[in-house]
């Protein structure tokens, strides 16, 4: 604990006052140092050889010479033996997830981890990079949205207008500068310090946007570019986060409420998807009367919520998240790191990107408007409004390049059919709008992050391009995994990386 309250206190004054460092350029040289030692536990085989470093950026890559640079931490695999034919650049999404975990999740894909030299990178603002942070203030789930009296809506909006005043001044002047403008060029920096004329790159979900918009700022340093899940990059973020409650409600109705249904015998929900989604209205209204406490921590209507919504995310989800419901539904009985240096660095980071990178249209009026609209279609997540505290940002003047393709390497697109955070309606107009791009469509799939997942049609397409060099010559789809039965245990890569960084303390 004191080592944690002494870091806290280093945190809290660099992020304060920066680095005001000569080295910023490309001729630093990242010291390399082994991550973990063997046996570390939570350690996967092979995890040994995950090596960590940093370097330096300029705070404002928009004016670098008034000495200002941040820190960015980075980590590599490489190949066992052999030269790396390639390198590769990877990032989990968020925007503002911790990326150094995820080279290891590709150690279990020889064929790419064998052939090339892997990059996780922590983003400006979050993981051991330097970090942004809203003071430990999130407004999200604070209170039920559900709920449209007047009261209620003071407390939501003031809250989301509390939120972008805790960000900004928390963060101070770095925040004004985490963007994906200024990402990106942090990203060629790495770039040019590892001695490498072009890289190639595999994003997922918000990965996606931030790879669309780094082939856009380098379009000759990008050589194979693989985005996974996609964000609809070719249009601000509002749009994107638009799309939520949409997604999450069709892959919660399609795919998770008839899954459970199957399976009555073991959850006792409902033996049809819609008996499942009234057991869930149930349980939620008698949350509302009554909460439940249960040893991990206490269950509100918004609690549910949550936990509904990212079970979605993965099939193999699915019967963690079906057995919540059946225990604070009562069919089921129910049971009695050291991290970034800003335990919310990642919330952060997301509200500084979003909020920054494009501008938001609307008041509160237009929120509320929104919301109602949005929630009666889409009851699952349709009332939240993750971009909310935008509509009260003071907002930068950030003008970035518009992402469409033209110059960049053919691109591939790998979207999952029923993807709930980034749908594929949105998908379809990014690769529209971004020229030369391929989409390989994962039929009758809902899980978010593909490639590396143990599809091996998806693991097959992309390998040939990221390895073998090859271009598919157009769209073309892969099958996808069927859904697992109870207590079949698998998880995809942005799930792996997290559970990863949990276990090793990062």
């Amino acid at each position: 604990m004191q080592r944690r309250t002494i870091a806290a206190a280093l945190a809290v004054a660099t992020a304060a006052s920066l680095l005001i460092a000569p080295q910023a350029s490309a001729t630093q040289q990242i010291q390399w140092q082994q991550c973990f030692e063997p046996g570390t536990p939570g350690l996967p085989p092979g995890g040994e050889r995950l090596e960590c470093g940093s370097f330096t950026a300029p705070m404002d890559w928009n004016n670098p010479r008034n000495g200002k640079t941040i820190t960015i931490a980075v980590s590599r695999t490489r190949p066992k033996s052999g030269t790396a034919k390639t390198a590769v650049f990877t990032n989990p999404g968020g925007p503002g997830g911790e990326g150094r975990t995820l080279p290891l999740v590709y150690l279990s894909r020889p064929k790419l981890s064998e052939n090339a030299e892997i990059y996780g990178i922590d983003v400006r603002g979050t993981g051991a990079s330097s970090n942004v942070t809203c003071g430990g203030y999130d407004t999200l789930g604070s209170t039920d949205p559900r709920d449209r009296s007047k009261a209620n809506l003071d407390l939501i909006y003031g809250g989301m207008e509390l939120q972008a005043k805790f960000c900004q001044t928390k963060s101070g002047e770095f925040g004004r500068y985490v963007t994906t403008d200024q990402t990106v060029k942090d990203l060629d920096l790495l770039r040019q310090v590892i001695g490498r004329k072009k890289v190639d790159w595999v994003g997922y979900s918000g990965g996606s946007w931030m790879g669309a918009y780094y082939a856009t700022y380098f379009p000759k340093t990008l050589d194979k570019i693989v985005l996974d899940s996609n964000a609809e990059f070719t249009a601000p973020w509002q749009t994107v986060f638009g799309d939520f409650g949409m997604g999450f409600e069709r892959r919660f109705r399609v795919d998770f409420a008839p899954w459970v249904a199957k399976y009555d015998d073991v959850y006792h929900l409902g033996k049809t998807g819609e008996e499942v989604r009234q057991a869930y209205e149930r349980t939620r209204a008698k949350l509302a009367e009554q909460p439940v406490t249960l040893p991990e921590g206490t269950y509100y209507p918004v609690t549910l919520d949550l936990v509904l919504v990212q079970g979605q995310y993965s099939k193999y989800s699915f019967d963690s998240t079906a057995r919540k419901l059946a225990e604070l539904a009562g069919t089921l009985p129910a049971p009695l790191t050291a991290q970034a240096n800003y335990p919310d660095a990642q919330n952060a980071t997301l509200n500084s990107i979003v909020c920054n990178d494009t501008k938001f249209r609307g008041d509160r009026k237009f929120l509320e408007r929104d919301a109602a609209a949005d929630g009666a279609k889409w009851p699952l997540l349709g009332y939240y409004q993750i971009m909310g505290p935008c509509a009260f940002w003071d907002r930068p003047n950030v003008n970035l390049k518009h992402p469409n393709g033209i110059g960049v390497a053919p691109t591939l697109m790998v979207q999952s059919e029923r993807d709930a955070p980034t749908p594929i309606e949105g998908a379809r107009k990014a690769h529209a709008g971004f020229a030369g791009s391929r989409m390989l469509t994962v039929k009758d799939e809902g899980d978010h992050g593909i490639y590396g997942f143990g599809n091996s049609c998806v693991n097959d397409v992309v390998e040939r391009y990221l390895v073998d060099r090859v271009t598919p010559s157009g769209d073309l789809s892969c099958p996808g995994v069927p859904l697992p039965e109870p207590g079949q245990q698998a998880a995809g890569p942005l799930e792996q990386a997290r559970k990863l960084a949990t276990q090793l303390g990062w």
